[in-house]
């Protein structure tokens, strides 16, 4: 009986990761890594190569962006162009096509992923102002999100994938915006789709938040101290109610000297060392804090204040065995011995008078901890609370704002007039922004979504397997005699449909590696040009509408949208057929076969 040849093995291997990867419940770093180690064994891959791709400079830029994001988003340069825009009495189709047009020209310059997680809050706060449904506008948002990362190289994982194939193939990469063209006619086409049509297909449905809001939405009072240069504008404490009005918070009073002045104290002037003591949920808290430029109590342990890099507030529940239960967060020395601030207390709604940090802490307290992420998960495990699993609030440096864009379109300009290498330039300014404390040593690691890394990583060996094994030839010659006597543009669309598909149920950057030689090869059998076939891949890689599994950004609206898995299909279908429309022409024009 003879051994089955290695062509034969490697579609076995792909056949096997691509039932796995569908039925998901391994994760899917771990199934493309054991499909990895399984070809090595097999000899299918070399063993010189099988940590080849870890090394790879797309698994590189890829990383790289993600830690770029985090430092846009962590100097609130994205937030503030967001929030200008927002506006609760603006109409539904209207509140659709702006947030949908910012989505998509943020996820243009950061990860797409991280442009929904940043406008996803914005989205349903703004719903919630309204009174409407958030699913009527987060899928649309999401969509948007997802067409606006293929306009530039660095939007999306594809992208990026599909310029180091054709720089490992053809030996030149993709630029920074040779994807613009075909990315621009499709994102615009799909976004006046969902503004206009889209967002009317779907669901009132009330997600996951607003279900669970009793608790989610804890409102918390604080105290925020005044420095010198706020105390020197000479304004009262009133003239700070419009901005608290605009972020969901209430001002309760004025402490000053220690102690609590009579009332709600609208008309005394704010000076130096003064408390202002307010009510609303953490992110309306940090927002507020930032935006009027106070800070809080301890900050001169915080190194600058809320100008120090890697500040999150943590909410976290007291239980009846507390050390801190029937105690004061002076009392425990909180501040001097954990340099982690008790910024907030949520007692069931209830007001109270006593300073936070004189406060008698009672069990089923809220307590809202700030500080570095280490020392307040020191500090919460020696208090003996029970922090609240994703109710984190990272604390903008939005003073930064200006250096962060500063330090981004340096990078973006090098790589564009050939300066550096896009992984170089990339580098750099992760290390200009690790300089100026906008992302800490710790968050450079966090940033990172190590699964894909690994996945990619993975996937580069096993591709170049596939590829030198003749097993995206083999496929590619089957298309080609499926669309035989036809234009070969018709093959073309074939792989974009197929391409597609796989990308609803397959990661996108898995659906790339695959879909690249097959594409290079149609390309090779016909005599056409290469790149409008690799062009082609990297849009229907990136499209994928029609399942919650299909891109990140799909599975980070389910539960907040309260959506099911048919509802994806709604303006899934429609939009991806759009894409096709739209699409194939403009690679058809903008790279001629």
């Amino acid at each position: 009986m003879s051994l089955p040849s290695d062509q034969t093995l490697i579609f076995a291997i792909f056949g096997v990761l691509f039932v796995l990867l569908v039925w998901g419940r391994i994760r899917y770093d771990l199934v493309a890594f054991g499909a990895l180690i399984l070809a090595a064994a097999l000899g299918l891959v070399p063993k010189d190569d099988v940590f080849s791709g870890f090394g790879h400079s797309a698994v590189a830029i890829i990383a790289l962006v993600l830690i770029v994001s985090r430092g846009l988003v962590g100097s609130g340069a994205i937030e503030k162009l967001a929030t200008r825009l927002l506006d609760a009495e603006r109409p539904l189709p209207l509140h659709i096509a702006v947030m949908a047009v910012v989505g998509g020209g943020i996820s243009a310059i950061i990860n797409n992923v991280a442009a929904l997680a940043l406008l996803m809050p914005l989205d349903i706060e703004t719903a919630a102002k309204a009174k409407r449904a958030a699913s009527r506008s987060l899928m649309p948002l999401s969509f948007a999100t997802i067409l606006g990362g293929m306009v530039t190289l660095i939007g999306t994982p594809p992208n990026i994938v599909i310029a180091e194939y054709r720089q490992d193939a053809l030996g030149k990469s993709f630029e920074m915006f040779d994807f613009a063209p075909v990315g621009l006619a499709v994102a615009a086409a799909g976004i006046l789709f969902v503004s206009l049509i889209g967002w009317r297909l779907l669901p009132d449905r009330q997600g996951a938040m607003s279900q669970k809001a009793e608790f989610a939405e804890g409102r918390y009072i604080a105290e925020l101290r005044v420095g010198e240069a706020q105390s020197d504008e000479d304004r009262s404490l009133k003239a700070l109610y419009p901005l608290a009005d605009e972020h969901d918070v209430h001002i309760l009073g004025l402490v000053r000297n220690g102690k609590r002045l009579p009332g709600f104290a609208a008309r005394q002037s704010i000076r130096s060392g003064d408390f202002i003591v307010v009510e609303g949920e953490p992110k309306s808290i940090e927002t507020f804090m930032g935006k009027t430029e106070l800070d809080f109590a301890g900050s001169e342990k915080h190194a600058d204040g809320v100008n120090a890099g890697g500040l999150t507030l943590v909410e976290a529940i007291v239980p009846e065995s507390a050390r801190i239960a029937g105690r004061t967060a002076r009392g425990l020395q909180l501040l001097y011995r954990h340099s982690v601030t008790l910024l907030g207390v949520s007692r069931n709604g209830k007001r109270f008078r006593d300073r936070v940090r004189l406060l008698t802490i009672r069990p089923g307290d809220v307590l809202l901890l700030l500080g570095t992420p280490e020392r307040t998960a020191e500090a919460a495990a020696w208090l003996g609370v029970l922090p609240l699993e994703g109710r984190e609030t990272q604390v903008v440096q939005r003073s930064k704002a200006g250096l962060s864009i500063g330090i981004f379109l340096a990078a973006i300009g090098a790589a564009v007039l050939g300066w550096a290498p896009l992984s170089v330039s990339l580098a750099a300014a992760v290390i200009g922004l690790v300089g100026v404390g906008l992302v800490s040593g710790r968050e450079v690691y966090e940033s990172i979504e190590w699964k894909v890394i690994v996945l990619l990583a993975s996937l580069i060996p096993l591709a170049e397997a596939f590829e030198r094994t003749g097993g995206a030839e083999l496929i590619a010659s089957q298309l080609i005699v499926l669309t035989e006597g036809a234009p070969a543009w018709l093959a073309l669309l074939l792989l974009m449909v197929v391409t597609m598909t796989l990308s609803d149920f397959l990661n996108n950057v898995a659906t790339t590696l695959i879909a690249a030689p097959i594409g290079v090869g149609m390309a090779t059998a016909t005599g056409t040009n290469p790149d409008a076939w690799l062009m082609a891949v990297a849009v229907a890689a990136s499209c994928a509408f029609l399942t919650p599994i299909g891109h990140k950004n799909n599975t980070l609206i389910l539960g907040p949208g309260g959506y099911q898995f048919g509802d994806y299909w709604r303006i899934g279908l429609p939009l991806e057929a759009i894409v096709i429309a739209v699409g194939l022409p403009a690679i058809l024009v903008f790279w001629p076969l």
